[in-house]
């Protein structure tokens, strides 16, 4: 594991922090019980094996 050799500046950790940006999630259109939902591309085959359920959106 990469360990530091000496302390980094708070500007520096700050600007390096700032850099990670957290994206929405890609949402795929599947078909459960005869409706259509939007899910996130990583948990299709959950919803499909019925590991999962959507929400109704009434």
């Amino acid at each position: 594991m990469a360990v530091p050799k000496r302390k980094m500046s708070r500007s520096n950790t700050r600007h390096r922090r700032a850099q990670w940006k957290a994206t929405t999630p890609q949402l795929v259109p599947i078909t459960v019980d005869g409706r259509e939902h939007l899910v996130p591309r990583n948990l299709v085959r959950a919803y499909e094996r019925g590991l999962l359920t959507p929400k109704s959106s009434t």
